[in-house]
């Protein structure tokens, strides 16, 4: 790899390696990435992904999604329409968050390559567009994040969570990294990297959960 797969930028160094993966950070948008050839096969990822519960109907995991769900519903509340539309993108095997935010009056179509790969859904725009704990299994980020921008409305919200890369010597010791899904690793810089790049808004709701406004064309 010699250039960064979210930025294009050409000033890539070495991060990170274990026994499994090697690890480089971009010096622009300070992304970490994977080594590419340390990728799973689709086949392989999907075996993956097809052992997660995330039920639309546990509690704990609407709690967890809840802690995006609450500021965003909250933005929306004080700022658009009251006929407000939105996608989750990368919704997987159990829609959980669209049920929450149909439910909470935010009627919300759900998006994944996988288990719900209606493309119709990509040639629109919406209020609102969510990723939950997606965004890191990014293989290509410039191009999922072009998309993901451009789904969005002017004046609309993208809604992200994802943990964040802090520090080498927390990622030493970090389980994220280790699921063999997660290719693309953001942090706070990487966020603000691209939220002044293409004139979003960025507000941290939570450690692992990005606001970020379109800003009005």
């Amino acid at each position: 790899m010699s250039n960064c797969p979210l930025c294009h930028g050409a000033n890539l160094s070495p991060y990170h390696s274990d026994r499994k993966r090697n690890y480089l950070q971009c010096g622009s948008c300070r992304l970490v990435i994977a080594d590419p050839a340390s990728r799973l096969t689709p086949e392989q990822e999907k075996a993956v992904y097809d052992q997660h519960e995330n039920s639309p109907d546990d509690p704990g995991y609407q709690r967890f999604l809840s802690r995006l769900a609450v500021p965003l519903m909250e933005k929306l509340r004080q700022e658009t329409p009251a006929d407000v539309s939105g996608l989750d993108f990368g919704c997987g095997s159990g829609p959980a968050l669209c049920q929450m935010l149909t439910q909470a009056g935010y009627p919300t179509v759900g998006y994944d390559p996988y288990y719900a790969p209606n493309t119709q859904l990509l040639d629109t725009q919406y209020d609102f567009v969510t990723c939950t704990e997606a965004i890191e299994h990014f293989y290509t980020p410039a191009k999922e994040w072009q998309l993901l921008v451009s789904l969005v409305k002017p004046g609309g919200w993208l809604a992200i969570m994802t943990k964040l890369v802090r520090s080498p010597e927390a990622f030493a010791g970090w389980h994220y990294k280790n699921d063999p899904t997660h290719v693309s690793f953001f942090s706070r810089e990487t966020f603000g990297f691209l939220a002044e790049r293409d004139g979003l808004q960025l507000e941290f709701a939570a450690d692992d959960v990005m606001l970020l406004k379109k800003v009005q064309a």
